[in-house]
């Protein structure tokens, strides 16, 4: 979503409009996932689509990295790029629809063209990732970890701020390195020097008086260092941390830091500095060699960690993951088996720890109104991926607004509320 936002932001800058259909467009530009087998495939539906109600198409994303995947299964593309590769795709624009002759510079608003509502926004801090996990191709298709200079990053969060944001949701793909390439040199906002590390940018994005999440933390010792910003108020209690596994034999096979009783540990600890704190994470279930024993061995960490918001993938075998080359792979029924066992476990630990919400004030910001009601999101809730707070009896409000409400009800994954 971000590197689109770029890329409109970008033609929009030199003068292209924008069609929000096919038939209206000159040329259309698809931004693709190469990740995960399904996202493959989604991707390329996408681009067949583009070629059947359009033709003129122009590919970019980490699909594009990969070799002639595009260009063998759809040869009447224009062009093809890779991931992060805004100066390629606008060249290719160029080549294919002439950039008009006068740009009115002055369209393009100071924050950019955004993709999201307008009261929430993505952060991206950087690309790319250092680690090798045995699951991921990232790095082969978008390189090692390159930080973003801080003082960049802190005039893109001003700007969004100003032009109506509530709420920042800072994304890389390994939030807690960031600064790490650039050995966390110092940098400038304000006329003040701040260093280029995550819990230096945590204490800077919460002076600007929005909400504040982070997202795809890794579980490094550091980390420890932003709870108490939750604790005080100056970030969202809230934090994504893709913990994987639990069993330190898989963990280890996926090249993952940390082991199950390390984090068990840390979580513990983060609870005691913050106990309104909200842990999301992710795990793979029926990794390659996963015994029923090491699964089970997930679920007791799940039991014991009783964790908020929870997604699980069943193994997807990655064209170029070195996971591929582990033995012991398991059949689809199988892994599929092993993350719908998992997610019935989540949902109860989930429907649990939302039941001690009822009875409770909570803010909330809205996302949607409609006749005398709305649909908002607490601190726990980052948008589309984790529950909702549907507020009954909310009159006269806007999206954007925060409220204070009461939670009336409960389920697995949402809650109800009226106006306090």
């Amino acid at each position: 979503m971000v590197d689109s936002e770029g890329i409109l932001t970008r033609l929009r800058a030199e003068g292209y409009a924008i069609s929000p259909s096919y038939d209206g467009a000159d040329l259309v530009v698809v931004n693709t996932c190469g990740f995960i087998e399904s996202a493959v495939h989604e991707s390329l539906d996408a681009i067949g689509e583009a070629l059947a109600q359009n033709g003129r198409v122009i590919v970019t994303g980490c699909l594009g990295a990969k070799g002639d995947v595009v260009r063998k299964t759809h040869p009447r593309v224009l062009a093809v790029t890779g991931p992060d590769a805004l100066d390629e795709v606008m060249t290719a624009v160029h080549e294919h629809l002439p950039k008009p002759s006068d740009p009115f510079v002055d369209l393009v608003p100071p924050q950019g063209i955004k993709l999201t509502p307008k009261h929430y926004a993505y952060l991206k801090i950087s690309e790319g990732c250092n680690h090798r996990c045995t699951f991921c191709i990232i790095p082969s298709l978008r390189g090692d970890l390159v930080s973003r200079p801080i003082g960049e990053v802190m005039r893109e969060a001003e700007n969004l701020v100003k032009a109506g944001v509530r709420e920042l949701l800072v994304i890389s793909q390994d939030t807690s390195a960031y600064g790490v390439d650039l050995k966390y040199r110092t940098g400038f906002w304000g006329g003040k020097p701040l260093k280029t590390r995550m819990s230096d940018l945590a204490v800077a994005l919460g002076e600007l008086g929005v909400w504040v999440r982070l997202h795809y933390v890794y579980p490094y010792p550091h980390v420890d260092e932003v709870i108490p910003l939750m604790a005080q108020g100056r970030i969202l209690p809230y934090i994504d941390v893709p913990f994987q596994h639990a069993s330190p034999r898989i963990l280890k096979l996926m090249k993952r830091p940390a082991s199950g009783e390390d984090n068990l540990e840390r979580i513990r600890a983060w609870r005691r500095i913050c106990p309104d704190i909200t842990i999301r994470s992710t795990f793979i279930a029926g990794f390659p060699g996963e015994t029923e024993d090491e699964f089970r061995e997930l679920l007791d960490f799940l039991s014991e960690a009783e964790l908020d918001r929870v997604g699980c993938f069943a193994y997807s075998p990655v064209e170029g993951a070195k996971a591929n080359e582990l033995d012991g792979a398991l059949d689809a029924e199988v892994r599929e088996e092993r993350r719908a066992r998992l997610m019935r476990l989540q949902e109860k630990i989930s429907a649990r720890r939302l039941e001690r919400k009822v009875g409770k004030a909570l803010d909330v910001l809205v996302d949607e109104v409609t006749p005398g009601s709305a649909v908002a999101r607490s601190a726990a809730d980052a948008p589309e991926i984790d529950g909702v707070v549907r507020v009954e009896g909310a009159k006269g409000v806007s999206p954007g607004d925060r409220l204070r409400v009461k939670v009336t009800r409960a389920d697995a994954h949402d809650l109800w509320a009226r106006m306090h």
